[in-house]
């Protein structure tokens, strides 16, 4: 039997002074036998809602993800009685799919580490450094995985209010990626290490990677993924997978896992308009506007004074991910919690007039990155937005002298 609109009410404030509780210190074991009647029914749903409004009251966000695994362990047995249904093809399907196989890679990784601490040099273990080079591969081709969420998967979830439960899955994909870059630091450096040195930071490199995977993991299937399900749309899942196959796939995605399904297309990608568009300098058709906007040498990306992601160009080869689902949404929310102030403070000075632009340079796989963004006015020099502009500058930096040649 369903619950009436008061007692819904009733149960969401006995788990929302559940959560407070455990957040004050109180035994797990207690908590889940003195309220195991309001336990038993709790969905996945109702547990995203209540995390938000306890963030809205004021709980830090970063005290909810620290003690997120003590609430799994209170709410575990009703959590995994949720099925999720996915079939091949879907998005979810995919997602839990890779799951599954980085959950291997780290499982091989914890083996692999406790070999090499047996040995008594790197000579005995020239296999075992072969395996450990080729779950780096993989490790770094999971980088997708987390980029479709981030870029996909959530801004679908924050239009329908899950606002919270994606920005603490992303604190934690941010904890990964630090696990794995140290891991890939230490295989670099193993040649000039001791064994004993480097087998004791690689068992403890590979135990933390598996513990953060097998945690994460278990709120995504069994928190994220069924909420997601239960609010998102057939059409908007189909256009889902469609931004999928748009970013691309981790190497080890299995095939069976991306059978084809039909995306539909998004509001944001056929806005068609007719006739031409005057300029003070021309005359141009929106496919040759939208055709050099696309063939620029720089990745350009417009955000409005509302502070809303409007419109982003696609270059061939884009340097950092965008999809049409961060359409409509807020800029602050595409940026990881640690560099939000920096974010906040170059729209908060735009908008009073302090500064005109910014500059960043960042080394990225190699490359030098130059990140620029403008304030951009209208005639009267008022405030319409920001513009971002990224560009590999690798190649420029290199130039010398003078070419008047073809």
């Amino acid at each position: 039997m369903n619950d009436t609109p008061g007692e819904k009410e009733d149960k969401k404030e006995v788990i929302k002074a559940i959560i407070k509780r455990l957040h004050e210190g109180a035994n797990v074991e207690e908590i889940k036998e003195k309220f195991k009647e309001v336990i038993k029914d709790i969905t996945p749903i109702e547990i995203s809602q209540i995390e938000e409004e306890l963030i809205r009251e004021g709980m830090p966000r970063e005290e909810i993800h620290r003690l997120c695994d003590v609430h799994i362990a209170v709410f575990k047995e009703s959590i995994e009685k949720e099925k999720i249904l996915a079939p091949a093809g879907h998005p979810i399907h995919i997602l839990m799919e890779e799951h599954k196989i980085i959950l291997k890679f780290a499982d091989e990784l914890k083996n692999i580490s406790k070999k090499i601490k047996q040995a008594e040099d790197f000579n005995s273990v020239k296999g075992e450094i072969e395996q450990l080079r080729h779950i780096e591969e993989h490790l770094k081709s999971s980088e997708s995985h987390y980029v479709r969420e981030e870029n996909i998967l959530f801004p679908y979830l924050e239009k329908y209010g899950i606002t919270q439960p994606p920005a603490i899955m992303w604190m934690e994909h941010d904890k990964i990626r630090e696990i794995k870059k140290n891991f890939y630091k230490l295989i670099d450096a193993y040649e000039i290490m001791s064994i004993q040195d480097f087998s004791e930071k690689l068992e403890k490199n590979a135990t933390s990677l598996a513990d953060m995977l097998s945690s994460h993991f278990y709120k995504e299937n069994n928190i994220l993924f069924p909420a997601a399900l239960k609010v998102i749309g057939d059409d908007e899942w189909k256009d889902i997978r469609g931004q999928f196959d748009e970013l691309g796939y981790c190497r080890f995605t299995p095939e069976p896992a991306k059978i084809t399904v039909k995306a539909v297309e998004t509001s944001t990608s056929k806005v068609e308009v007719d006739g031409m568009i005057s300029f003070e300098t021309g005359t141009l058709s929106k496919e040759k506007i939208e055709a050099i906007f696309n063939h620029l040498p720089v990745d350009i990306t417009f955000v409005d004074k509302e502070d809303t992601v409007r419109y982003f160009s696609q270059s061939k080869e884009r340097i950092f991910p965008r999809t049409k689902a961060v359409i409509g949404r807020k800029v602050q929310q595409c940026h990881p919690q640690k560099s939000l102030h920096i974010v906040n403070q170059i729209l908060e000075d735009f908008k009073s007039g302090r500064r005109d632009s910014a500059e960043f340079w960042i080394n990225l796989k190699g490359r030098l990155i130059y990140i620029q963004y403008f304030a951009v006015h209208d005639k009267n020099g008022d405030y319409l937005g920001c513009l971002e502009a990224t560009q590999d500058i690798t190649d420029i930096k290199k130039i010398k002298g003078e070419r008047k040649l073809l």
